[in-house]
């Protein structure tokens, strides 16, 4: 298999980072972002640990607003995710209750006498601080939405078949109830080991970035 994962951690080294608080007018209205998280390193950089994008027109900003700031865990799978590992490490039973999904009324209806809500602000207050102290992003601009979720697919599968960035022993994912995770290295369940970026794929990635100022030097 052709893995250009050591190409683009190193490619995505120049680009510009960005960390908590970040300039909302700094960030494309359309494309992907790249996290990286704190001590995790893989060919000679940072190792990137998730890979997102949006689904609405003009969403990159809010959905990485939703990550970093919205207090949230049902609309952040990667905030969810987050929490998940934090429990998980602690043997805390209140996974089960963190894991209850209460985006619809009726779910809130369902489950507002079960859940202690005052363990779950605080959940949600330790799963901001984290994510606010830990992770930095670069974004790469991609305006066709289509286009957006093909790459987004292909970067994640080009980082999960590489065998090159593992994940340390002391990544928090590695307490994560989701044998995905643990076994990836990354803040994911899906798009894991399919198709990975090819040259041509990275090429045009990159230069895209270049051409709108995403990439620094």
């Amino acid at each position: 298999m052709n893995n250009l994962c050591p190409q683009l951690h190193e490619s995505l080294a120049r680009c510009a980072r960005h960390h908590f608080p970040f300039d909302k007018g700094a960030i494309p209205s359309n494309g992907i972002y790249v996290l990286y998280e704190a001590n995790e390193l893989g060919h000679g950089a940072d190792r990137i640990v998730r890979v997102g994008t949006h689904t609405g027109d003009a969403q990159l900003p809010s959905r990485l607003r939703q990550h970093f700031m919205y207090e949230n865990k049902d609309r952040s799978i990667f905030r969810k995710n987050i929490g998940r590992a934090l429990l998980g490490k602690e043997e805390d039973p209140f996974l089960d209750d963190w894991n209850v999904d209460l985006t619809t009324r009726k779910a809130r209806e369902r489950n507002s006498g079960k859940i202690d809500k005052t363990k779950l602000k605080i959940v949600e207050a330790r799963v901001t601080d984290y994510i606010q102290r830990a992770f930095s992003f670069v974004v790469l601009p991609i305006q066709d939405k289509g286009r957006r979720l093909t790459i987004e697919s292909k970067l994640i599968s080009s980082v999960s078949w590489c065998g090159g960035c593992t994940p340390s022993e002391a990544w928090l994912g590695q307490h994560s109830p989701k044998e995905k995770i643990r076994e990836s290295g990354l803040w994911l369940v899906n798009e894991l080991y399919k198709e990975s970026l090819s040259e041509q794929d990275l090429s045009e990635l990159l230069l895209s970035a270049g051409r709108d100022g995403y990439i620094t030097n």
